[in-house]
């Protein structure tokens, strides 16, 4: 099984047990007199046993992951903190490019003027650059999801 089957199990898990949880949610009380639409207790059983599989493809995943070689962007875990951390970078240059630009912002003549305190030019090139590099990071890990195959 290549890793982009296993993430693909995970993410359904995970949705199981969410699903789960909104259900035991619903049917943990119910009034007098009446019954619930489904038993909660065994319903909790059943979203424990999707935890342990969750808990299961996790572990399997990460374990792949701190070994496959993803050459110049070291192992995949590493290759995955930068992708997390150039989504942070650009949400940050993109939201502070935003404000220096006065986006959403309306100003009257009364008023007194607004000036900004950053290079709002620079700021979009830089956030162009890091989404740039984003995308090139992303396929690369997207392909080495569907070439290396889920540890044991």
């Amino acid at each position: 099984m290549k890793i982009a089957e296993a993430l693909s199990l995970r993410t359904d898990a995970r949705r199981r047990v969410d699903q789960l949880r909104a259900r035991i949610t619903a049917n943990a009380r119910y009034q007098e007199g009446e019954e619930p639409t489904e038993s909660s207790a065994d319903l909790l059983v059943e979203a424990e046993r999707a935890l342990d599989e969750l808990e299961t493809w996790i572990a399997r995943i990460n374990r792949t992951n701190a070994v496959v070689d993803l050459g110049a962007d070291g192992t995949m875990t590493a290759a995955l903190a930068r992708r997390d951390v150039l989504r942070l970078r650009h949400a940050l240059l993109t939201s502070a490019a935003d404000a220096a630009a006065g986006t959403g912002f309306r100003q009257l003549r009364s008023e007194l003027r607004q000036l900004t305190s950053l290079p709002v030019r620079e700021l979009r090139s830089r956030a162009d650059d890091v989404a740039r590099e984003l995308r090139e990071l992303d396929v690369r890990i997207q392909q080495a999801n569907w070439m290396h195959d889920l540890l044991d």
